[in-house]
């Protein structure tokens, strides 16, 4: 889909323009773009998309000590929690319950979105993002996703990148 055959924001969900507001401020050219069907997981969305499962840039939210830690991983793997623990200086990581990845994101499961939370929520980008020329990530539903490259990805989150699985 061209830029010019993109939907326009206006026609987007309500959680879908948020995210795209803080990619424009972000000064990124990436469109949110609604999907026909759900890209709910990693492999339904390059599905979806036509790409490599890893390519999809999975939004996932952790507790590392008892605090909310956004992790955009790569759809290739599993986050290890001991590798993610060691690379954040965590002692303690555990998936957020679903309750509170609302409370965080104000996004549902499945189409948590890299931006475009209630309030910053500290991010970490896994590494293996970079073997992809193109990384998609949701767009604030479960319907909705982005492209960008690995380094528009770190710009737009101003997270570092880390380690999160040992492949």
């Amino acid at each position: 889909m061209t830029e010019q055959t993109a939907p326009s924001s206006e026609k987007l969900p309500e959680r879908s323009r948020i995210v795209q507001e803080h990619v424009r401020a972000a000064g990124l050219a990436s469109l949110v773009r609604e999907l026909p069907d759900s890209a709910r997981t990693a492999v339904e969305a390059a599905a979806a998309l036509g790409c490599e499962v890893g390519a999809i840039g999975s939004s996932l939210l952790f507790l590392a000590d008892g605090d909310p830690l956004l992790v955009m991983t790569s759809g290739r793997h599993r986050v290890d929690l001991e590798v993610l623990a060691a690379s954040v200086g965590a002692v303690e990581v555990a998936m957020a319950p679903v309750s509170v990845v609302r409370e965080v994101t104000g996004q549902a499961i499945g189409g948590v979105a890299p931006v475009g939370h209630p309030a910053p929520v500290r991010t970490v980008v896994d590494v293996a993002l970079r073997d992809y020329d193109v990384v998609w990530t949701a767009g604030g539903t479960p319907h909705t996703v982005m492209p960008m490259t690995f380094d528009e990805l770190v710009a737009l989150t101003g997270a570092p990148v880390i380690a999160v699985a040992a492949d």
